[in-house]
């Protein structure tokens, strides 16, 4: 799962290096549009997430109608959002488009380029509820070798379609465009064969109202996974928006960093994830009585793994004149000026991910949005935008605000888990699996 995060991250940096000697408007213009896109994507990646939960409880129960049921619900609801955002691209695309940029040039490669990858959300609405249903079951590895398979077909594509390949046109941005898209048409089928090949999923009817019953009980039980997901994307963007008003080498210094802090926190995001699967398949299963031993366990490997990631981080804040070596010498001094900052992050973060996932597997995904909500939207960022426009702070303190959200979450968030401890080992608030009921 880990792996996985980090071939779908790099993805995007490969991406760039082909669409590069386009030049800058067509780097700016798919930044624009798969920044729209990755909004769209990550909102079903959460449902997708959600689906997962529910699926690794009814594989812990054993109950194959139950897994089917979760499946084909996640399924339904995925691809609602995925036409939903469709829709929205194809009505209102250039109005999207026009609210990240005021150039024309921009708006009509930018808009071009979304009109080819909105196809993407239907394809990956598909892959993404498919890959929950392998990782609930513990089949991790089918998940990775789709995207294994998919990479070099994107690149291959992506290169021939962009520079043009023997009696095919070169077609610029639009080649790297319908390369994503059949590379993640090439993993679809392999996921589609996949789950054909498992054989665990029923094809009998449900009566449309009680499949319906269905769906909205998931829906119920996943839609505070995706509203937190929105609120602290909608979070980050405000975060980056405010810092937009610091001098141009701050804001450029903090540009640099953040893709570093995204890479390097996937093991511990994968690692939560993981833990939230083992508890709902225990859940599921009845069997929680080694949950608190298990929980304190994964809590002791994620620490120390927090521990060696901010190692890298000190390591890579030593080595940035070598990576960066281009870059202006103010730029340098800003980020050496929030090197101890990023370097803690990942300690406090990891935490607060691991409760946070093993929270929502618990049927606690509200409790936790409110815990987001509170320490994002009402403290850290007002207090951001006080001291960056009020008071036209240094770039360290208003850097600060970022680890300070994540202590601000800590202590709520270990109290939940630890009044949560005992029901989990107890078993005393296992949320229910839904038997469906089939049409005679």
């Amino acid at each position: 799962m880990a792996i996985n995060a980090v071939l779908m991250q790099s993805m995007l940096m490969i991406d760039t290096l082909l669409v590069a000697p386009l030049g800058e408007h067509a780097l700016a213009a798919m930044g624009i549009a798969t920044t729209i896109m990755a909004f769209m994507l990550g909102i079903q990646h959460a449902l997708s997430n959600g689906t997962q939960l529910i699926l690794s409880r009814a594989h812990g129960c054993g109950q194959q109608p139950a897994l089917s049921t979760a499946f084909w619900a996640g399924l339904g609801i995925n691809l609602g959002s995925a036409l939903l955002f469709w829709c929205a691209i194809t009505l209102f695309g250039q109005q999207l488009v026009a609210l990240v940029s005021d150039n024309p040039d921009l708006q009509q490669q930018s808009h071009a380029y979304l009109a080819t990858i909105k196809y993407i959300l239907i394809a990956a609405s598909i892959t993404q509820v498919s890959s929950a249903f392998f990782n609930a079951r513990g089949n991790t590895r089918i998940p990775l070798k789709g995207f294994v398979l998919e990479l070099p077909v994107n690149v291959i594509v992506s290169y021939g379609l962009i520079n043009g390949l023997g009696a095919i046109p070169a077609l610029g941005l639009q080649g790297a465009a319908w390369g994503s898209l059949v590379a993640i048409g090439f993993r679809l089928l392999f996921l589609a064969h996949m789950l054909n090949q498992s054989g665990s999923l029923s094809r009998s009817v449900l009566s449309a109202r009680s499949f319906m019953a269905h769906a909205m009980l998931h829906l119920n039980e996943i839609a505070p996974i995706a509203a937190n997901f929105i609120i602290l994307s909608v979070g980050m963007t405000i975060y980056q928006l405010i810092y937009a008003q610091l001098n141009i080498y701050d804001y450029v210094a903090i540009s640099l960093i953040f893709p570093w802090i995204r890479i390097g926190t996937q093991f511990i995001t994968a690692w939560a994830q993981a833990a939230a699967i083992t508890v709902s398949q225990a859940l599921g299963s009845r069997e929680t009585g080694h949950l608190g031993d298990f929980i304190r366990q994964c809590t002791r490997v994620a620490l120390l793994a927090s521990l060696i990631i901010a190692l890298a981080f000190y390591l890579l804040s030593q080595s940035m004149l070598l990576i960066y070596p281009a870059v202006e010498p103010a730029t340098l001094t800003a980020l050496a000026s929030i090197a101890p900052l990023y370097i803690f992050l990942p300690i406090v973060r990891t935490y607060n991910t691991l409760c946070g996932h093993i929270l929502r597997a618990s049927g606690k995904s509200l409790q936790v949005l409110r815990i987001h909500f509170v320490t994002q939207w009402l403290i850290s960022i007002p207090a951001c935008a006080i001291l960056v426009i009020g008071f036209d702070t240094s770039i360290f303190w208003a850097f600060a605000m970022i680890p300070a959200e994540e202590l601000l979450k800590a202590l709520p968030l270990s109290r939940l888990l630890r009044r949560n401890a005992s029901s989990l080992a107890t078993g005393a608030a296992i949320p229910s699996v839904q038997t469906p009921t089939r049409r005679p």
